[in-house]
């Protein structure tokens, strides 16, 4: 089987170039090369690669540092930068199965003694299904080839894969970069890449722990599992060898505008003076300060209780504990401390004495998760009501993210007073979506648009689905005067009564601590065909969780059963979802707060 490649384009330092033309031949145990399309990220029209902090000035390439800092920071921290740790490209497809070709930098030095190739220059595919599940694609990789590496990954289908896909994530490698990347889908799939999250990043500055050493693919990194697990954008300045709190680095990273900061330098500063580690901890601080007032995370070395009670490591660890005290003391505001006893690093974590496998990956996610959920807010529960999760259960009909970003979008430009969050009952009401027809479309426009409410209605939304758009920024950057929640029918097939309520105190309380001055309301579920009794009695078990939370309660329900207890068929279209005679019934109670 021969190829050609042709490539065309500028080349940038490590080998990054900036386009390509491909010319290839195939033999019968590749696919004809018109029953695929090829997809380059650089290519897709905006900004796809995630994990930049200036994707602008970084178009092109898949580094992390633009060209011009070259020159402030050393030659060795730049040649580091040009490697692809932390960087990912996500996309939508229904393809299986997904097929990608790129051409590394160092590509002589594929593997490491103690990492292996998959790690640092293998690629990793994630996905979410409908019900925002993660799940980890298996692949197949062919390493033979000169200048070339081929993986194929191969999704399990769901019953609706063919119509909608999932959304997925590409890792890229850990410890080499990357000059030419594209994904091959079949020609009958649908294919999209997805723009960046316009949601405030982790940004992460470290060591080699950091950049992923020694993880066993490029998902098993530290902050990339926190990535997944927070679902949260994170910028990985992980250098290896060189976490050493450079000036130059801290200043220009004190620039961008992070949700929070994690300094986890330590492991490279042990060498170094106390005086040496205190003077660079608290000037880090400070030049992080100068722009933003975003939370500071100091993370101590999380493998100090392993050289015992007098190692260098624990030491240094006391060192920066007193540094941290005494800041706080001063009064920095907004500054955070995880210690090595919290990550709690068993002998088997590590693959040298210093660098995790992925099970150390792992719980150095776990405790750095269960750290900045405290500092951010965004409390994890133990039920399914509890723990915010995304979805796509409408797609194709609408795109549940691409709307969460209209709302970001709309309530910067335009803030709102009054909040409405729910299902697709809310979401069709004024008529978007474009699943239904419009049946609450006079309605909203006489009833509840003059009350000056937003609508914040996703379909097919959950309790849980609710509480991810809250955690993530949906009621954050103004102040409402009433926010009110008509959420929970989705949740009766799935949930117990118990987690229903359970999980509307979680949201309310969440609702509270992002808007405090707002007057909080239940709305509660609506009656549906079938279902009636067992509405009535969760609505009734609502009620008395409200009160206690000093809450108010509303069920204009009741307006659309007739005597007998059971839904009045000419207000539904379905014995779930209303008609504009339904809406009507329901509608002033909620807009003006009046049974």
């Amino acid at each position: 089987m021969k190829r050609v490649w042709i490539f065309l384009g500028s080349c940038l330092l490590g080998g990054m170039m900036a386009g390509s033309l491909y010319a290839e031949t195939t033999g019968p145990s590749k696919p004809a090369a018109d029953s695929l399309r090829w997809f380059d990220p650089q290519q897709a029209g905006f900004p796809v690669v995630e994990g930049q902090a200036w994707p602008q000035e970084l178009a092109g390439s898949y580094g992390r540092w633009p060209e011009r800092l070259r020159s402030e920071i050393r030659d060795g921290v730049w040649k580091l930068s040009c490697q692809s740790a932390g960087l990912s490209v996500r996309f939508r497809s229904n393809a299986s199965p997904i097929r990608v070709r790129y051409r590394l930098t160092r590509d002589q030095q594929r593997a490491m003694d103690h990492m292996p190739a998959t790690g640092v220059s293998g690629l990793d595919l994630y996905a979410l299904n409908r019900h925002g599940e993660e799940i980890h694609v298996k692949r197949r990789i062919d390493w033979s080839k000169a200048d070339t590496i081929y993986y194929e990954f191969q999704p399990q289908p769901d019953d609706r894969f063919a119509a909608a896909g999932y959304e997925f994530q590409l890792y890229l490698p850990l410890y080499n970069g990357v000059s030419q990347l594209e994904i091959g889908v079949d020609t009958a799939a649908n294919f999209t890449f997805l723009p960046l999250r316009t949601e405030k990043p982790i940004v992460a500055y470290g060591t080699s722990i950091l950049q992923g050493a020694c993880a066993s693919r490029p998902g098993m990194a530290w902050s990339t599992m926190l990535s997944r697990r927070l679902d949260l954008p994170l910028l990985n300045f992980g250098f290896s060898g060189s976490g050493v709190l450079d000036s130059a680095i801290l200043a220009e990273l004190g620039t961008i505008d992070a949700r929070l900061y994690i300094l986890d330098c330590l492991p490279n500063l042990v060498e170094m003076p106390d005086s040496v580690v205190t003077a660079r901890f608290r000037q880090g601080v400070a030049l992080l300060r100068r722009h933003h007032q975003a939370p500071i995370l100091l993370i101590e070395h999380a493998e100090a209780p392993l050289d015992g009670v007098d190692s260098a490591a624990l030491h240094k660890n006391r060192v920066l504990r007193a540094c941290y005290e005494q800041l706080c003391e001063e009064g920095v505001p907004e500054l955070y401390y995880l210690s090595c006893e919290e990550i709690a690093l068993p002998a088997d974590a590590l693959v040298d004495g210093i660098h995790p496998t992925d099970y150390g990956m792992v719980q150095q996610a776990k405790a750095c998760e269960a750290k900045i959920r405290e500092i951010l807010n965004v409390p994890l529960g133990t039920i399914s009501t509890t723990c915010p999760v995304r979805q796509r259960r409408d797609a194709p009909y609408y795109e549940w993210t691409n709307r969460h970003e209209e709302i970001l979008a709309h309530n910067r430009i335009d803030a709102p007073t009054h909040v409405i969050l729910g299902n697709s009952i809310v979401h069709f009401w004024d008529g978007e979506g474009g699943r239904y027809d419009i049946h609450g479309g006079s309605n909203w426009p006489r009833i509840m648009a003059p009350v000056g409410f937003r609508n914040m209605g996703c379909g097919h939304d959950r309790i849980e689905n609710v509480l991810w758009r809250v955690y993530h920024g949906e009621l954050d950057g103004y102040t409402a005067q009433r926010v009110v929640l008509m959420i929970g029918t989705n949740n009766l097939s799935i949930n117990t009564d118990e987690e229903i309520v359970e999980g509307m105190a979680h949201l309310v309380k969440a609702v509270r601590d992002r808007q405090p001055q707002a007057q909080v309301e239940v709305i509660g579920v609506l009656p549906r065909r079938d279902l009636e009794d067992r509405v009535a009695t969760l609505n009734g078990r609502l009620a008395q969780k409200m009160q206690s939370m000093e809450v108010v309660f509303r069920n204009p329900g009741i307006r659309l059963l007739k005597k007998n207890h059971r839904i009045d068929d000419a207000l539904f279209l379905d014995g779930v979802h209303l008609t504009e005679q339904g809406y009507d019934r329901i509608a002033s109670e909620i807009a003006t707060g009046v049974q």
